[in-house]
């Protein structure tokens, strides 16, 4: 089903629903299911931020054991799950997950935000959980702030001596920042942070980021004429977004809360602001680029061209401005950042179907010549979709949608968080299939996770 109009919006509609007893209790049994998995989310959300300090499956390799002045409220608790207790509580959450969103049309916009506040509280009272990210953006803060060695012509290794650096993940010492100007340059600001008041800060910016995706997520859904509880269940309630992403304090949040933005403002007809903040979420990771030429090709009805023009003008004001802090701050460096892309996407990890034919299988060339087909396939299922959002064919945000759909499945590198780049989109999407695919990938996401939690588990999928 396609949606036509200026960029995507549509009315609200109504129906007239027709009660019988019957129908009664299907609802209230579906109500019943949608609040044990609210339940079952704060009460799995809890465990992990009382048990994460203890239990070194929920903490990257380069804490544990974690220090005390960086395990947080909860890090005297002493709860030890092991890796099987860590195992069952995630699937546990990811059980409840699909309960309350199986629900969400039936429960009240107050228990699932209510249920979303707790939660992100809950990842944010927790020690960095999962990742060592919150540590390599210090690194790339401190060696410009205090070392005056610029994170795009280095990496960590050249600030050794600095205490922050044996908290940097192995596989990231000796790589240059391939994150985007714009969050460099805020990143500069925390330089001067101790190493927890800098994680307990970024875990702070990814938790109002994610809540700010949640309100415009809400917004949108309802320009959009769709049922905005069931939209913000999708994002907010989603394990891989809270654990992994907030408990992470990934930028990927933060980035994604500027696309959000953008995309609410073009529902609103401020195509400038649009493209401003498109562009905007590109400057702090690249991989936002996807999300403006799906808006731009948007026929969008009468006016299309105006309309066009102004997102344009919008994005390109956006880009000289970055560029200028780019090349203002970092000299040529930023000219670097691909390079160093291309270089962190080659190396992959056995999570990707790539990766997974390098690193498990031991076929180092069938993986490469894999990357280099999967790097074409998407880049021809772009065109595609792009053809068919100008045709009027699809909804441009369904296009996105799909399109970040093909860059996950066809990436040299799988982390749990890029599923918040899809998630989002799909939340304000006509297309059922895209809400099953954004279930099937976080499902089939997790469970790749939890392989990896075992001793030697990625090794059940190799030889």
């Amino acid at each position: 089903m396609s949606i036509h109009g200026p960029l995507g919006a549509t009315p609200q509609s109504g129906a007239f629903e027709l009660r019988t007893p019957a129908l009664d209790r299907e609802i209230s049994a579906w109500t019943r299911r949608g609040l044990l998995g609210l339940v079952g989310l704060l009460a799995t959300g809890f465990v992990i931020s009382i048990s994460a300090a203890s239990t070194d499956s929920f903490l990257p390799e380069s804490v544990r054991p974690v220090p005390s002045w960086l395990a947080g409220p909860f890090g005297s608790a002493g709860l030890n799950l092991g890796v099987a207790g860590a195992i069952v509580v995630l699937v546990l959450m990811f059980v409840s997950y699909l309960a309350a969103v199986a629900a969400a049309e039936r429960l009240s916009a107050r228990s699932v935000l209510m249920t979303i506040a707790g939660l992100h509280a809950l990842m944010l009272l927790a020690p960095p959980l999962l990742s060592t990210d919150v540590f390599s953006y210090q690194a790339y803060a401190r060696m410009w702030a205090s070392y005056g060695a610029n994170p795009y012509l280095h990496g960590p290794h050249v600030i050794a001596l600095d205490p922050l650096y044996p908290f940097i993940g192995a596989k990231w010492v000796t790589t240059p920042t391939a994150y985007g100007p714009v969050f460099t340059a805020l990143s500069y600001l925390l330089g001067p942070l101790s190493i927890a008041a800098s994680a307990l800060a970024y875990k702070a910016i990814a938790t109002m980021a994610s809540l700010t995706i949640v309100a415009l997520v809400w917004n949108a859904a309802r320009l959009r004429g769709l049922n905005p509880v069931r939209a913000i269940a999708l994002v907010g309630l989603n394990p891989l977004i809270v654990v992994y992403g907030v408990g992470g304090g990934h930028n990927d949040l933060l980035m994604l809360a500027a696309s959000m933005a953008g995309i609410y403002a073009l529902l609103r007809y401020r195509e400038r602001a649009g493209g401003a903040l498109l562009t905007l979420a590109t400057g702090i990771k690249l991989s936002a680029g996807l999300m403006l030429p799906f808006a731009a090709a948007s026929p969008a009805g009468l006016g299309a061209r105006d309309r066009r023009r102004n997102l344009l003008i919008g994005a390109g004001i956006t880009t000289a401005l970055t560029a200028t802090l780019a090349f203002g701050a970092f000299g040529t460096g930023p000219l670097h950042l691909l390079g160093t892309l291309h270089q962190t996407q080659s190396e992959g990890d056995w999570k990707s179907i790539p990766g997974f034919i390098s690193t498990r299988l031991g076929l180092g060339m069938i993986g490469h010549i894999t990357g280099v087909f999967l790097a074409v396939l998407f880049a021809v299922a772009v065109v595609w979709l792009l053809r068919r959002v100008w045709r009027g064919e699809m909804d441009w945000i369904d296009g996105a949608a799909w399109a970040t759909v093909a860059m996950l499945c066809t990436a040299s590198s799988l982390l749990p968080w890029y599923v918040a780049w899809l998630v989002p989109l799909v939340a304000l999407c006509t297309s059922q299939r895209l809400w099953r695919v954004a279930l099937v990938m976080t499902a089939v996401v997790q469970v790749i996770q939890l392989i990896g939690y075992l001793p030697h588990g990625s090794s059940l999928l190799g030889v």
